[in-house]
């Protein structure tokens, strides 16, 4: 026990060095720019490891015939790298002064010879950025201590690759929330929604972040990930390389479409119908659409349509589009969602909650997000509440037709920083165990109404409620615990406090006036 953790800590001083190095950078780089430099070479020196390891087997293995085939690399989920392209070649180079065309043919070259990277990696990237050669040979030294064949810690580079998202996240102001969500969030997704095998999606993938919770949900549950298939699509073309990557480098197949584009305008998984759906889509996303766009999109049939001002119940209609039939969606958005009326979304909202759709409501707590201070919640949309008894014996779900959970979490989570806050471990397991025991979990116990923290509430209480969704509204305020003080007691021992300090103000305010009439003030 004692050597996981002195393991933990070396790791955490690595990354933070790394960072320290690649920081460096920021005179002849754009603070918004540099974390593709880093985390492509990143990637480079991840994909060489593993080559040179299996490789190596190969040799061993009395294998030298089959050096150079692709498909001996490709069988065990490693990536074929030719000679010019590997870490060792680059590394040896480092100190020339084309060292950036270099790293360019060298991506271009994995790229080529790996079909599933297609698109992944960035096009004459290092060459476009004029980087100064003397601090890029320092930064490739730097990444050249990762020893990634030889630690215990099976996601050393999947950890570096979280860590400087987070970073970057945190360092870059607004724009490093439209590709990161904070791992607490998404691990209180998975949690939720347990996605042990089937289909999931991401409709605004971002990083990756949220395929890769989920299937270190799986792996900590001792499921397997091959019951689970990823589909997911991202706006932004450099997000999009990112998310290739961070998945490519924990070997996890995907099919993120052929190109980065716009889930409303090209819908790149037109046929989908997922089983958990786990989505930040950017908050309160304006003129998402024109005017006269989108009108009678078969995704709104049923609703009024979302309006342009706001693409919060846009993505909410778009996600339910994609629903299995006992598929579940969890996914992260503005406060304001829970109870606007603005431009129909009322409406909508009204007609979601009348159709049974929403399974639970959670009102989490403000300085999650490293990049806004926009209150959130989480949103849980079901088109089963009927018992379920699944296949694995996991779990099996209680009849929930005409109920909705709220939870209000927003008085959870710890301070990590002056700004940012957390929730913590025993957090996510309160919210969760919560959840499961509602939906009819037998690992989790029995449910019951917690004031203040959590109420199981009927359809006719939300309609009570103008349609509202606010858990505030519905847990109600927490039960103040009894001391054993009589209230008669109680009440005399306040009335004496009050008169004491009754008698005080009265000293006080004859000193006040003697003081001014000393003055010449008084009467």
């Amino acid at each position: 026990m004692a050597e996981k953790k002195t393991t933990t800590k070396n790791v955490k001083t690595f990354e933070q060095t790394l960072w320290d190095t690649a920081d460096k950078l920021r005179g002849t780089v754009e603070s918004s720019e540099y974390k593709h430099v880093v985390l492509s070479l990143i990637f480079l020196k991840f994909v060489s490891d593993k080559f040179e390891a299996r490789r190596q087997t190969l040799i061993d293995d009395g294998q030298q015939d089959y050096l150079d085939m692709v498909e001996f690399y490709t069988m065990k989920n490693v990536f074929y790298l030719p000679e010019h392209a590997r870490w060792s070649t680059l590394q040896k180079q480092a100190k020339q002064d084309d060292i950036a065309v270099k790293i360019d043919t060298a991506l271009h070259a994995v790229e080529k010879s790996n079909p599933s990277l297609k698109g992944a990696l960035p096009d004459n990237y290092f060459s476009r950025m004029a980087l100064d050669p003397s601090k890029l040979a320092a930064l490739i030294d730097s990444i050249n201590n990762i020893d990634t064949i030889s630690d215990n810690e099976a996601d050393l580079v999947g950890r570096v690759y979280e860590y400087f998202l987070g970073k970057f996240a945190a360092t870059e102001g607004k724009g490093g929330g439209e590709f990161y969500t904070p791992k607490c969030v998404v691990n209180l997704l998975a949690e939720m929604i347990e996605p042990y095998q089937g289909k999931i999606y991401d409709p605004c993938c971002g990083s990756g972040g949220m395929f890769v919770q989920s299937i270190k949900f799986i792996d900590s549950h001792q499921g397997n990930q091959k019951d689970v298939s990823i589909y997911g699509q991202e706006y932004t073309a450099t997000t999009y390389k990112l998310a290739k990557m961070n998945l490519a480098i924990r070997g996890i197949s995907s099919n993120l479409g052929d190109v980065p584009a716009d889930t409303f305008f090209k819908d790149q998984h037109p046929d989908l119908k997922a089983d958990f759906i786990l989505a930040n889509p950017p908050f309160n996303l304006k003129a998402w659409r024109g005017n006269d766009e989108l009108i009678n999109d078969p995704r709104w049939a049923g609703y009024e349509v979302p309006p342009v001002g706001n693409a919060n119940y846009a993505w909410i209609l778009h996600m339910i589009s994609k629903l299995s039939e006992n598929g579940i969606a969890g996914f992260v958005l503005a406060n304001g969602s829970m109870s606007t009326n603005t431009s129909g979304e009322g409406q909508i909202r009204q007609k979601l909650v009348e159709n049974d759709l929403v399974d639970c409501m959670i009102a989490l707590p403000g300085q999650l997000f490293y990049t806004t201070q926009i209150p959130v919640c989480l949103w849980f949309i079901t088109k089963n509440k009927r018992a379920q008894q699944f296949s694995d014996d996991r779990k099996h779900f209680r009849d929930r037709r005409g109920e909705t959970l709220f939870i209000d979490a927003r008085n959870m989570g710890s301070m990590i920083s002056r700004v940012h806050k957390e929730l913590t471990t025993d957090d996510i397991a309160e919210i969760t165990r919560t959840y499961h025991a509602w939906r009819g979990e037998a690992k989790d116990g029995d449910y019951r109404d917690v004031p203040g923290f959590c109420k199981s509430a009927t359809l006719n209480d939300i309609k009570t409620n103008d349609y509202v969704l606010t858990p505030g509204r519905y847990v109600g305020g927490a039960d103040i615990e009894d001391d054993g003080i009589a209230f008669e007691t109680k009440m005399a021992e306040l009335s004496q406090t009050l008169f004491k300090q009754m008698a005080e103000a009265e000293k006080l305010d004859s000193m006040i006036k003697k003081n001014l009439q000393g003055l010449g003030y008084g009467d």
